[in-house]
This record gives structure tokens, sequence and C-alpha cells, in this order.
């Protein structure tokens, strides 16, 4: 099959999104598959005239590689030639119709919100992973936890689209220890832990250049374990054990900055209410192809959802495909099973 990795775009992740197109196209090239890895952004700029070229050229390896800070997606943004508001580089969309379908690589709030799904859907363009619908709920941390809160546990959490002159007023009202993240983002960017009034304080300034609309979540404390789905099936749990701090960009995407155990080492009734929990939420939301669900396991044994991930990463440090192997499912055959599976569920009208 002929099939565009779209990678890159411009979101906080765009860095993570490149390391797992690059990942992406060359196992999929293993697989007897004719793979372009497109940047989203950016398109087609410099890269000649002819489309079949794409499907030849050399993968990047440098950016598997993440860097581990935030891009500037001011500075990147300027660096387009063609100055245009549209997330589409040139020649993606003609490109992408092309193809017999496009492995969605993207993260974060350009590509993981439903709104590239949306265009595709409307374009007739075969896509990997969950629907329009499915992906912007699941990206919107408040609207996911109001549907799932009565069928998880879910730590207490407030919403708020603050400005810069309601700060004292949140530090004052606010129970402490809580977790601050941005309502509709990845990565863990811009998560943080506040156990003192003046970390609050210090996160919800920096909350501000994600937007201002927050997510206050009561802090859990216990173990950080992952659940990822595929083809409507939850795959053995992951514990996460990083090595200093919580599971924060640096953390997931820095090799060797964490430890993960797989199969997570938990007794199989823990075991199974975790893969049930990823389960109902998945199937809630309307989810479809492949997923992740982040929880914490407290000393008492009680599992808390947080949230769930309809686009996971597939670096060299990522989670999904570890807990794939565990059941003996390597990395092309994930791949390929995620193609395979997301041109059924769209045949399905799904």
């Amino acid at each position: 099959m002929k099939i565009v990795v779209l990678a890159g775009g411009l979101s906080p992740e765009r860095s993570v999104s490149l390391s797992t197109g690059a990942m992406v196209a060359q196992a999929l090239r293993a697989q007897g598959h004719q793979a372009a890895l497109v940047d989203m952004f950016f398109g087609l700029e410099g890269r000649g005239d002819s489309p079949q070229a794409l499907f030849d050229d050399p993968i990047p390896q440098e950016i598997k590689r993440i860097d581990p800070r935030a891009p500037d997606l001011k500075q990147i943004r300027s660096q387009r030639r063609e100055q245009s508001p549209s997330l589409f580089g040139p020649g993606v969309l003609a490109l992408c119709a092309l193809a017999d379908v496009v492995f969605l690589a993207l993260h974060g709030s350009c590509g993981e919100d439903g709104r590239v799904q949306a265009a595709f859907d409307l374009l007739g363009i075969p896509y990997t992973g969950a629907g329009s619908l499915g992906s912007a709920i699941a990206m919107d941390k408040d609207l996911t936890k109001r549907l799932t809160a009565g069928l998880v546990s879910t730590p207490g959490w407030k919403t708020t689209a603050y400005t810069a002159q309601d700060i004292d007023a949140l530090v004052r009202s606010a129970r402490l220890p809580l977790v601050i993240k941005p309502v509709a983002s990845g990565s863990s960017i811009g998560v943080s832990i506040a156990h003192t009034p003046q970390e609050l304080r210090a996160a919800l300034h920096s909350g501000l250049s994600q937007g201002g609309r927050t997510v206050l979540e009561e802090y859990v404390k216990g173990r950080e374990v992952q659940v990822g789905i595929l083809e409507d099936r939850a795959l053995p749990s992951i514990e996460i054990l990083p090595k200093a701090g919580f599971y924060d960009y640096s953390n997931k995407y820095q090799p060797g900055a964490a430890v993960e155990v797989c199969p997570a080492p938990v007794p199989p009734e823990v075991e199974d209410r975790l893969r049930q929990a990823a389960l109902r939420v998945y199937h809630t939301l309307g989810l479809s192809v492949y997923a992740r669900a982040d929880f914490i396991l407290d000393s008492a044994g009680e599992i808390w959802f947080l949230e769930i991930n309809t686009l996971p990463g597939m670096t060299p440090t990522s989670l999904l495909p570890q807990e794939a192997a565990a059941v003996g499912i390597g990395y092309g055959e994930l791949c390929e099973r995620i193609v395979q599976e997301s041109l059924r569920v769209r045949r399905e009208g799904r």
C-alpha cells in the first residue's frame, strides 16, 4: 500500500510526533509498504515536484531523538515560506488523497483533537486511529472526566479559565496538593504538582502560556500504571518508575530517565480491574483501533483514572509498543495491525 505518515505539525508535542513518524515510516517500509514521511505543517516545501519521490526519500534518523525542550512554535511558524493560517502545509492534502491510508503520527492539539480526522472524513481520506468525535472528547481532560466519572474512579477536579488577575484568588481557595494540567495537551507538557501555595502560583503563571484553561486535579499518591488497548482488547499493564520527580515530558522521552515494567507487578485481580477500567473509558468515549489509558494505583489498591490518549506515542521509549511486545507483537506487526484495523473501522463508518 501507499501510506503517508503524517507527523510534526504545530503542537508542543511536535518533536515527539516526528520521532513517532520516523519510527513508523521505517517499520511500514520494512513491512513492504511504500511509506512517505511528511511534516504536516511544512508539507512539501523544498521537496521537489514529484510526490512519488517522497515514498523513496530516506528517513532522517536524527529526528528519532526527542529534544528535551518543548519547541518554540512561534519560531517554527515563521519558518514556513507560505504564510497561511492553515495547519496543513503545501501539498499535504493532495498527497494524502493519493494514499491508500494516512498513518496519523501526530500528537497533542495538532492532530489528536479531532480536527484533522474531521477534515479527512469530509475528503474521504482513510486514516489511522479513532474518529473525529472520540478524538475531540478524549483530548479534553475535563469532558473526559465528566463522561467517565460515574464509571471509573477519578480524582476530584476543577476546570478553570483564568487570567493573571485570578491567580491570587485561586491560590487562596486551593486545597493542596494539586496537579495542574492544561485541559487539552499531552506528553505531560505544562503539567506540574503543587504542594505549596508558591508552587501553585508558579504553575498557574506558567499555565497562562498554555491558554489559561486548566484542570486543577486532586493529587493522588501512588504507582503510575498505564494500559494500552489494541483492536478493542486491553494489553498488559505497564508500570512507570521515574528515577527523579514524576513522569513529566523529560522523563517520558529521555532514554534511561524512567524504568518501565511490563507486565506491571500487580496481583491478577488488580490487573483485571485495570484492564476493565481502561476498556470502559475507551468504549464510553467511542474510541477505536488503539489507545492508552493512564491510572494511579494507590496504597489501598484503588485505581484512579487520569486520562486516555487516542494516538499514543510510538517513539523509542514509548509504552504501547512495550505492552504489545509483552504479548508477542513486534513493532512492525503493531504498525501493520493499526493500519489494517483502521481501514476496517473506516469502512464501517466509524
